[in-house]
């Protein structure tokens, strides 16, 4: 898991040093926000695909050109991650689920394919804000916030997606693999569940 976060701070590291240079390209960079909305499951070996939660994410993003083709993609976002359950087991029936929150900040390596599509691929690295679980079912309902000490605040991956680009608005899915547990080793939620996370997005550029 170290080597993974190190590559990671790597791939970062050179996307920040590239923006050095990029100034001098002809291209003018773009900014703007986007947000959409987030399907999230945690996998370990064996991924019930059926426990998927639906959630957010809401943020800023910066599109600097290197060349006509290429470009490097900042982003800042607050996202929601996570996984549901739907249960039915003597007599007892409900929906319980575990939602955990992150400001995420990937750095996507951008490719046009044409003049409006692309495709993106990069690392994220994500910090864990608040997270609790709920519980509805037909004996009641509760809620319980989480301890963030309880898990590995720091959460990493891959992200990869594919874009389409109009003047002033752009649309785009995206896969988050994470690479770090969630659950610390000496924790109760300790396993080797890590986060999964498909997204599309709408996004306004305002520049």
């Amino acid at each position: 898991m170290k080597k993974s976060k190190n590559l990671i701070f790597a791939s970062i590291t050179l996307g920040l040093l590239s923006f050095t240079g990029i100034q001098a390209q002809e291209k003018t960079p773009a900014f703007g926000f986007k947000g959409g909305l987030n399907f999230s499951n945690l996998y370990t070996d064996t991924v019930d695909d059926n426990n998927v939660l639906t959630g957010f994410n809401a943020g800023l993003y910066a599109k600097f050109p290197i060349t006509n083709s290429i470009a490097i993609q900042p982003e800042i976002s607050y996202t929601t991650k996570g996984s549901e359950l739907v249960y039915n087991s003597f007599g007892v029936n409900g929906t319980a689920k575990f939602n955990i929150n992150y400001i995420e900040v990937p750095i996507l390596l951008v490719a046009n394919l044409t003049d409006n599509f692309n495709v993106q691929v990069g690392p994220y690295l994500a910090y864990m804000v608040s997270g609790k679980t709920t519980n509805d079912s037909n004996l009641g309902s509760s809620v319980r916030t989480l301890d963030t000490d309880d898990f590995n605040k720091f959460d990493a991956g891959i992200s990869g997606g594919l874009g389409f680009d109009l003047d002033a608005v752009n649309f785009g899915v995206r896969y988050n693999y994470g690479l770090t547990k969630i659950g610390k080793d000496d924790s109760f939620t300790s396993s080797d569940a890590k986060n999964s996370v498909f997204s599309a997005y709408v996004g306004l550029r305002l520049n």
